[in-house]
């Protein structure tokens, strides 16, 4: 695969994966709730919500700059091995695939950012029940795969940016949004299922829960 190819190929699949993750599934859940589920990723600037929206736009600004500069020859992708550019599209297609089901998994409840004042179902089954963040999980791999297929620090540099983002969303916004909201149902659930990964991440039990 020549650098021009994995180039154009990495940057088809990260612009059709936001226009299908974001755009269509935003359309569809419009047609099906009368909501697009678009709740934002602001926050008081140095808040944690500002920091994971600040650091969630730099990877999806990065992750389409990687390709396009090395398509224009702007900058060099570090020549890997064919095979390891084919695995990283393998990938990078499973990724966006998994945050397309994981998305069609959540049903109503799905959103993107938090609303503290709104109350949405706990959605504990199917990719869920591996993981608790499989959106995340998939977004992640999609990333990781398109940095196989085009290494430059632009791309690598994305890949680190959703990471912080992720890690501060999940964290330090969701988990305690959904611990207030759901209460000992979500401390069960995560006590049981990993966070990103499955078996890792669980949360430990509350000392109340000791005795139960």
């Amino acid at each position: 695969m020549t650098a021009e190819t994995a180039a154009a190929a990495a940057l088809t699949l990260f612009l059709a994966g936001l226009v299908a993750a974001f755009g269509a599934r935003s359309w569809i859940h419009r047609r099906r709730t009368g909501s697009t589920g678009f709740r934002g990723l602001s926050g008081a600037p140095g808040s944690a919500e500002w920091w994971g929206g600040i650091f969630f736009a730099a990877a999806l600004v990065l992750g389409a700059a990687g390709p396009a500069l090395a398509l224009t020859g702007a900058t060099a992708p570090i020549a890997l091995p064919a095979g390891v550019q084919w695995a990283g599209l393998a990938v990078a297609i499973a990724g966006f695939v998994g945050v397309l089901a994981a998305q069609a998994g959540m049903g109503a409840s799905w959103r993107i950012g938090v609303d503290t004042t709104e109350r949405t179902g706990l959605v504990t089954s199917g990719m869920f029940a591996v993981v608790r963040n499989p959106i995340f999980t998939a977004m992640l791999t999609a990333l990781l795969g398109l940095a196989l297929l085009v290494t430059t620090a632009v791309t690598v540099a994305a890949l680190v940016c959703l990471l912080l983002a992720v890690e501060i969303q999940v964290r330090l916004v969701e988990e305690p949004y959904l611990l207030r909201t759901h209460g000992p149902a979500y401390a069960r659930y995560a006590q049981r299922v990993g966070r990103f990964l499955p078996g890792l991440g669980t949360l430990a039990p509350h000392p109340s829960q000791a005795d139960e």
